[in-house]
Formats: C-alpha cells, sequence, structure tokens
C-alpha cells in the first residue's frame, strides 16, 4: 500500500483574470475550488493511474471538513487527523498571472498531534511506501521528514520525500528510496544554479552521498534527469504540449514513478511514467486520466526508446 502524508493540506482556490491589474477590484473568467497539498496530488493522480494510495495528515476547521467531503467524493480513501484549534488553509493560484500564488498558513501542530502520526503509521510493512510530501506548517519541527521516515524504515518500508531546504536534508539521514527536487530547489539547497544535466546529476549524487537512494530531479517543461542508486544518470525530455495548469505536474511525476515501478520494477519504465504523468497533467486542467499519460508515454517511447544516458 502507498501511504501519502500531507501535514498541511489545502483547499485550493484557483482562478483566471484577464488583465490583471494591481490595486484595482478584479473578476476571474474561471474559476476552480479543489483539495490540494503535495501528498494529497499524488494520492489523486495514483488513483487516476489505478493505484490505490491512502492519504494522511491533518485537518482543520470548517476547510479541513471541505477537504474530507470532497476527496471523499473522489473516492479517495483518506484517515486524515483533525486539529481542534484553526483551520486548514486556503490558498490562491493566480493561474493566468504568471503562476502567482497566495498560500495559507494552516493549523499549528503541537507534538501530540505528531505522535499520533506515528502511532498511525506503526501498521507499516515491508512493500508499503510511505510518500512524505510538501512543506510543513509552523512551528514543526525541521526534524518531522526524518523522524516519520526513520519510523518507516524501522518496518521495512520505502519511503519517497518531495520536500525543500532543511526538511529535506534533513530526512536523508534515513535513507529515503526516492527523492524529488525540482532544479531550483536542488540548486538552492547548495546555493548553486542548476542549469545543465551535468550540473543536476553532480548534486544529485552530493544528495546520494548524505542518504539519498534515487534522485528525480524534474526541469519544468524540458524534462527530467534522474539518477539511480546504481548505474549511469538517464535524461528524457518532456513531450510537446500546450501548458494549460502547472499546479500539481511535479506530484503528478511523483505518481507516474510510483505507478511505474509498482508495475514493473524496472526503472526506465518508472522514469517514463513519471515524465509522461507530470506533463500530461500540466497540459490538463486537472489532473491527467490514464488514457493521457499513456499516450503521452508511447510518444516518449516513439521518440525515445530509452532514456538517454549522462556521461559524466
Amino acid at each position: 500500500m502507498i501511504y501519502t502524508v500531507t501535514l498541511n493540506p489545502s483547499l485550493d482556490y484557483i482562478v483566471d483574470v484577464e488583465n490583471f491589474q494591481l490595486g484595482m477590484t478584479n473578476r476571474t473568467c474561471a474559476e476552480q475550488i479543489r483539495p490540494g497539498g503535495k501528498g494529497v496530488n499524488v494520492s489523486l493522480m495514483l488513483q487516476n493511474l489505478g493505484v490505490e494510495s491512502i492519504a494522511l495528515g491533518f485537518v482543520a476547521g470548517f476547510t479541513g471538513e471541505e477537504i474530507c467531503r470532497r476527496l471523499a467524493g473522489c473516492g479517495l480513501r483518506t484517515d486524515f487527523l483533525r486539529v481542534a484549534k484553526g483551520d486548514s488553509r486556503i490558498n490562491l493560484k493566480l493561474r493566468s498571472v504568471e503562476g502567482t500564488e497566495v498560500n495559507g498558513r494552516g493549523p499549528v501542530l503541537e507534538p501530540c498531534h505528531l505522535k499520533q502520526l506515528e502511532e498511525q503509521l506503526a501498521g507499516l510493512a515491508p512493500g508499503d511506501v510511505l510518500c512524505l510530501a510538501g512543506s510543513a506548517p509552523e512551528g514543526t519541527p525541521q526534524t518531522v521528514y526524518r523522524d516519520l521516515a526513520a519510523a518507516a524504515a524501522a518496518r521495512g518500508a520505502d519511503t519517497v520525500v518531495d520536500a525543500a531546504g532543511g526538511l529535506l536534508l534533513d530526512a536523508l539521514e534515513a535513507r529515503p528510496f526516492l527523492i524529488k527536487p525540482n532544479q531550483y530547489e536542488l540548486g538552492a539547497l547548495f546555493g548553486v544554479r542548476i542549469s545543465t544535466h551535468a550540473d543536476a546529476v553532480c548534486y544529485a549524487r552530493r544528495l546520494q552521498a548524505c542518504g539519498a537512494r534515487n534522485v528525480l530531479v524534474s526541469f519544468g517543461g524540458a524534462g527530467a534527469v534522474f539518477v539511480p542508486e546504481a548505474g549511469e544518470a538517464m535524461w528524457l525530455s518532456a513531450p510537446q504540449g500546450k501548458l494549460v495548469d502547472a499546479v500539481g505536474a511535479g506530484d503528478s511525476m511523483v505518481a507516474g514513478f510510483l505507478a511505474g515501478w509498482q508495475e514493473s520494477g524496472e526503472e526506465a519504465h518508472a522514469f517514463r511514467m513519471a515524465v509522461a504523468a507530470g506533463s500530461a497533467s500540466a497540459f490538463s486542467s486537472g489532473f491527467a486520466s490514464r488514457e493521457e499519460v499513456g499516450l503521452l508515454y508511447e510518444k516518449i517511447q516513439n521518440c525515445e526508446q530509452k532514456p538517454a544516458l549522462i556521461r559524466m
């Protein structure tokens, strides 16, 4: 079973505004409200790909209830813990204004809440996957992902970490199966600019030296680099298409990789699935369907019979 953890899920209010004017009253020309947060997004995409998961994390207040209601309406299995004080956050996504976002804060998590989550994870077993994704609420210790990943590893489960900064670096101690920084997040970890595939491989190897096993680095519309635990690094170009909504594309990559890995246990297939899923969602309003991902997978496979190796 795949378990996703979203410490700070949200209701995402996604709007298009034509001719946005700062300091003026603007009106939307299109809008969506949907549950969000990186782990939630991974679970939703996994569902589209026909892979079962259970979404874990914390919700609070009326917004938390709405997150649960909407996910139940999608048929997604959840087991969120309720926080008595505060409200789950609402995130504003101005899709037509250069990807501008205004993200809420969410509830404050106390040590007792994290203890409850650790107790939930006591049932993890070999073959399970724990996906830790997204930011942590205010006041949460930076070691939270490290601690949860270590608890999973102690039970024989694999861990995926999709986070930035100290949350990711601290988690490397627990030797996660997969991490997925984008090129900017990877550069920020080392105070450098990642502009080439070779740059990405070089710094991904440094993360592996700190404990990461496999590293998937996304380059947005340009494609992705995959640095496996053993063997040579690989590169895939992203298929061409019209960008509709980049929200959740990186999370779709994680879901695609996990779905591909569960299907075959073969790195090149999982990597193609990651790029196909991320691209298909970017070309969709919402998360791509299994059929849309399949079409792009075939396109990638026909253009590049196997991912290009990166010689260092």
